[in-house]
C-alpha cells in the first residue's frame, strides 16, 4: 500500500537546521521549569510539555520529516512564539511580574529566536511547491 502523501518522508534539506532550532527551543525552557512550577504550576507543566514535544519533533524531523511533522513543528513553535508576547503584554494568570519584562529571562531571546526560525523554516517547507521529478525518464516516442 503506498504511503499517504502527508506521512511520506520528504527528506528536505532544511530538516537538520529546523531540528536544531526545535531542540534549542525546547531545551531553553528546561531551566525555567522549577521556578514556574512554583509560581504558576500550569506554566511549568506547559514548559515540561514543550520540552518533551520539542525533543520528539526534533527526532521526527531528522528520522521522518513528513508534511504532518512539519505542520506540527509550525503549530507548536508558532504557539510558543505567540505565548511570549502575550505573557509580556496582557499577561498570564499567576504571572503578573512578566508583563513588560521583555528581557528579564536570560533564555527568552534564544527561545523566541529558535521558535521563530523553526516555525519559519517549517512554513517555507510546507508552502513552497515541490517539483515532481519522474523516477525514470519516459521513453521517447518515435514518429
Amino acid at each position: 500500500m503506498p504511503a499517504h502523501r502527508h506521512t511520506r518522508a520528504l527528506r528536505h534539506r532544511d530538516r537538520w537546521p529546523a531540528a536544531l532550532c526545535v531542540l534549542v527551543a525546547g531545551l531553553t525552557h528546561v531551566p525555567l521549569i522549577p521556578d514556574h512550577l512554583e509560581e504558576a504550576p500550569y506554566v511549568g507543566a506547559l514548559f515540561i510539555a514543550l520540552a518533551v514535544v520539542a525533543l520528539g519533533l526534533a527526532a521526527a524531523l531528522v528520522l521522518h520529516d513528513s508534511s504532518l511533522v512539519w505542520a506540527l513543528v509550525v503549530a507548536v513553535m508558532g504557539a510558543a512564539v505567540i505565548a511570549f508576547p502575550v505573557s509580556r503584554t496582557i499577561g498570564l494568570p499567576q504571572m503578573p511580574d512578566d508583563v513588560g519584562n521583555w528581557f528579564g529571562e536570560a533564555m527568552g531571546l534564544p527561545a523566541i529566536t529558535a521558535e521563530t526560525l523553526a516555525a519559519a523554516i517549517g512554513t517555507t517547507v510546507l508552502v513552497r511547491p515541490r517539483r515532481h521529478r519522474p523516477a525514470v525518464a519516459a521513453p521517447r516516442r518515435l514518429g
